[in-house]
């Protein structure tokens, strides 16, 4: 968990995805270290330590995004990413900015609710089995009393019987819950009950612009109605994983969830606000862009410290660490409004990526691009290899695509390797049980259209 890594260790796990941009990696893991030190803090002296924001800045495709990306699975902690693009100033049709923090507050009950459900999963795993096999082997019924057997008797089974026929059930059951444990029943279908989640929706009620009011309104209404159930018939497997999931959600207690989540929001919540440039810039007074003042000034009392009201309650936003990123290619941080610039006061400057980055980025990283090509054609049969100068030239000709057209970073790498591809995923099912070698001669003949007559309108993205 990132809460109780050092910032040297974080950075060796960002290393594993992201590289260079060793300034943002620091950056970013001196934020979340210092979440971890605030926290073992007297709570006086705690409340008087607000997180400091950062904002990263530097061309696209150089790792800003991904960096968001890998820290989302490193922290143990509300993590949400939003697009500063999908907020409009309030008055107009759009999303307010105050529903990031709600959707924080849904990422954080999500979290806790699953960190519980998987402290339950023993004993849900045994009540949905419970269900399973009573859906097998029904529950033998008493027998209704007559209530005139004193005037006409009729013959009743003996204890004897009684017991006799118990122990069979129980046997029975026994047997039942041993094939059902080794997986011998897990593609019998049988019919269950479960709960009909269908309700009739609304649809969209113009001049709303808010599709979370339309959620709450479904919300209340559904909870004003009873709980229908409808019978379903699927296979054990599917079962046992419904019947698991209901039976979590009966041994929780969503008080405790909410107020767990809440907490955890209000103390270690992180919000990544992407594209933050795409609304820096002033007023033209006319236009689509007239909203964007408006909304870094609706963004500023959420950075600053605001009480943002959700359908849990009120949710502090004091202490929540924001990280903001942008190109800045055509606005620069100056353009946004001086309180906004304010409360950001970690600037990190993220640099262009190199040919030997490229190289790097190709074959270094756990999710190379090198890596993939070679594990989506190993599902073929094909047996495909990548020579070092084969690399060297992929990694040669994104760059100078780079250089001499628009600079898009290293997402200019899967343009050039999957036109590289194109033949070899075409024909793949005809070179199955085949060595394929790519080596710099063969990039050069499938990828001199683009070096010779740099024909770049089909790889800009």
């Amino acid at each position: 968990m990132a809460e109780y890594y050092t910032p040297r260790e974080i950075v060796e796990q960002l290393d594993k995805y992201i590289i260079g941009q060793d300034k943002a990696k620091r950056a970013v893991a001196i934020a979340l270290r210092n979440r971890y030190r605030r926290s073992k803090l007297d709570p006086k002296l705690r409340d008087e330590i607000t997180p400091k924001n950062i904002i990263l800045m530097g061309p696209t495709g150089v790792g800003k995004t991904e960096i968001a990306r890998r820290l989302a699975r490193l922290v143990n902690a509300p993590f949400i990413k939003v697009e500063a693009t999908k907020y409009t100033e309030v008055g107009y049709v759009g999303r307010d900015v105050e529903s990031m923090v709600r959707d924080l507050v849904e990422e954080a009950i999500r979290m806790v609710k699953n960190q519980k459900m998987e402290m339950v999963k023993e004993r849900a795993a045994q009540a949905a089995e419970n269900r399973i096999l009573d859906i097998l082997l029904p529950p033998k019924r008493k027998r209704a009393q007559n209530p005139l057997g004193m005037l006409f008797p009729v013959d009743q089974p003996t204890a004897e019987e009684h017991e006799e026929a118990d122990d069979s059930m129980a046997h029975t059951r026994e047997r039942l819950r041993e094939k059902l444990r080794s997986g011998a029943l897990e593609d019998s279908s049988i019919e269950i009950e479960v709960e009909d989640s269908t309700f009739a929706s609304f649809g969209f009620i113009p001049g709303m612009g808010n599709e979370e009011v339309l959620i709450q309104i479904q919300d209340v209404f559904g909870n004003l109605f009873p709980k229908r159930r409808k019978k379903k018939k699927t296979t054990v497997r599917e079962a046992r994983r419904i019947f698991e999931q209901e039976e979590a959600q009966k041994l929780i207690d969503m008080d405790e969830v909410v107020e767990e989540a809440i907490q955890a929001v209000e103390q270690h919540g992180i919000i990544f606000i992407d594209e933050i440039d795409k609304i820096a810039g002033r007023e033209t007074g006319a236009g689509p862009d007239v909203s964007r003042e408006g909304v870094q000034r609706d963004i500023l009392p959420i950075v600053e410290g605001t009480t943002v009201m959700t359908k849990y309650g009120p949710v502090k936003t004091d202490h929540i660490l924001f990280i903001a990123a942008g190109a800045f290619h055509v606005s620069k941080v100056s353009d946004l409004i001086p309180e906004l610039q304010g409360r950001f006061p970690i600037r990190v400057e993220l640099e262009a990526l190199t040919k030997e980055d490229f190289k790097r980025i190709l074959t270094q990283t756990e999710n190379a691009i090198i890596k993939q090509q070679i594990a989506l054609l190993k599902v073929e049969g094909v047996d495909l290899e990548f020579t070092e100068d084969a690399i060297d030239e992929i990694a040669d000709i994104a760059y100078i695509m780079n250089q001499t057209s628009e600079n898009i970073g290293a997402r200019r790498l899967y343009t050039v390797v999957e036109k590289l591809m194109e033949d070899i995923s075409f024909n793949a099912d005809s070179l199955a049980g085949q060595k394929v070698v790519i080596d710099r001669e063969y990039v050069r003949n499938r990828l001199q259209d683009i070096v010779k007559q740099n024909d770049l309108h089909k790889f800009i993205l």
